[in-house]
C-alpha cells in the first residue's frame, strides 16, 4: 500500500472513532436528560404552585400553567425540554427568578474548587500509601491502611463533618468555621474565575487568600479522605497484579533496586488504569458533595440544588442535575481516551 493510501486508511478509522465518540456522547446525553426530565415530571411536587402559591385564584394557576407548557402531551414538552437543554437553557429559577444556567455557572465554581482540591490530597496520599500496602502485604502497614481504607469508605461524610467542626473549630480552632471567606475579606478582591483561593492569589489578597484556605481545608480534607479511601485500596489492588508479573520478577534478578523495581516499572504500569479510578474519584466528588457543601455551608453547586428542591424550584434542580451528569459522563469518556491512549493493548 502506498504511503497516500496509508494516511487515507488512518484518516478513516480516525474519523470513524471520532464518529463513534461523538454517537456514544450524545446518546448517553440524550439518555441522560430522558431520564432527569421524566423523574422530574413523576415527583409529587407542582411546579406552578412553587410560583403562584397554593392560594392562588384557579385562572392565575391556569394561566401560568399554560406559559411554563405543561398543558401540552408529555412527550412534546420532553422535545421543547431538550431543545432548550441543548442551547444550555433550563428555564428560570424560582427562588432567584434568574436563569438557571446563569445561577449554575455562579456556584459550580466554589463546588469545582473543593472537589479538585479533595482529588488532588486523595491522589497525592492514597498513591503511596496503595503501593506502600502492596509492598508490604500482610503487615501491619497494609492492615493500616486497609483499615483506613475501610473507614473512609462506612464513616457518613457529614458526620466526619459535623464532628471535625467540632473538633478542629469549635475546640481547637485550628480551622475558620462554615462559609467560603469571612465578610471582613469578602470585598478585597474581584471575583474573576469564582475560585477564590486562585482570585485571591492572583490580585495579591494574601489575608483574603489565607482566610480561604483556613475556610476550605476541613471541608477539602474530608473529600480527600474519601477519595483516598478510593484510590489507595485501588492502587493496592493493581500494584498487587504488576508486582506479580515475570518483568518484575526478571527486573529483581537482572540487580535493580527495589526502588526501581517498584516506583518506575511496576507503579508505571499500574498507572494507566490508575487514571480511569481518579478521573472516577474526581467525578464522584463533584457530584457527591452535596452533605459536605450542606455541612460546610459551602456555596457550591450542591448546597445550590438541596436549598432548590426543598423549596420545590424543580427547573434549578433538573439543571443541576444535568450538568452534573454531564460532567460525570464527560469525565468517564476522557478517561477512557486517556486510557487508550496510553495503553496500546487497548486500542
Amino acid at each position: 500500500m502506498s504511503r497516500g493510501g496509508e494516511h487515507a486508511s488512518a484518516l478513516r478509522s480516525f474519523l470513524k472513532r471520532l464518529a463513534q465518540f461523538v454517537i456514544v456522547l450524545a446518546t448517553t446525553l440524550l439518555g441522560l436528560v430522558a431520564v432527569t426530565f421524566f423523574i422530574g415530571r413523576v415527583v409529587p411536587i407542582d411546579p406552578v404552585i412553587a410560583i403562584v402559591g397554593d392560594r392562588a385564584p384557579p385562572h392565575v394557576y391556569e394561566r401560568t400553567r399554560k406559559e411554563l407548557g405543561l398543558d401540552k402531551p408529555l412527550a412534546e414538552q420532553f422535545v421543547i425540554y431538550v431543545k432548550k437543554a441543548a442551547t444550555g437553557d433550563f428555564g428560570n429559577s424560582v427562588l432567584t427568578t434568574n436563569p438557571v444556567m446563569s445561577d449554575i455557572a455562579r456556584v459550580f465554581p466554589a463546588t469545582l474548587e473543593l472537589a479538585t482540591l479533595g482529588t488532588i490530597i486523595g491522589t497525592l496520599i492514597g498513591i503511596p500509601l496503595g503501593v506502600l500496602a502492596a509492598v508490604k502485604r500482610g503487615t501491619l502497614i497494609d492492615q493500616v491502611v486497609r483499615f483506613l481504607g475501610l473507614v473512609g469508605y462506612s464513616i457518613p461524610i457529614f458526620w466526619l463533618g459535623l464532628m471535625g467542626l467540632l473538633l478542629f473549630y469549635a475546640k481547637l480552632g485550628w480551622v475558620a468555621g462554615p462559609g467560603r471567606i469571612d465578610v471582613t475579606y469578602s470585598y478585597l478582591y474581584t471575583p474573576v474565575t469564582g475560585i477564590v483561593l486562585l482570585d485571591t492569589l492572583m490580585q495579591g489578597q494574601m489575608d483574603a487568600f489565607w482566610d480561604a484556605v483556613s475556610h476550605v481545608a476541613l471541608p477539602a480534607c474530608l473529600l480527600g479522605y474519601f477519595s483516598l479511601a478510593y484510590i489507595s485500596r485501588m492502587t493496592r489492588s493493581f500494584m498487587l497484579n504488576e508486582l506479580a508479573q515475570e518483568y518484575v520478577i526478571a527486573a529483581r534478578v537482572k540487580g535493580l533496586s527495589e526502588f526501581r523495581v517498584i516506583w518506575r516499572h511496576a507503579l508505571r504500569n499500574a498507572a494507566v488504569p490508575l487514571i480511569t479510578v481518579i478521573a472516577l474519584s474526581y467525578a464522584n466528588l463533584l457530584e457527591g458533595s452535596v452533605l459536605t457543601e450542606t455541612v460546610f455551608a459551602w456555596p457550591g453547586l450542591g448546597q445550590y440544588i438541596t436549598n432548590s428542591l426543598q423549596n420545590a424550584d424543580m427547573n434549578a434542580v433538573l439543571g443541576g442535575t444535568i450538568v452534573i451528569g454531564t460532567v460525570f459522563v464527560l469525565l468517564n469518556l476522557v478517561s477512557d481516551l486517556l486510557y487508550r491512549l496510553l495503553d496500546p493493548r487497548t486500542r
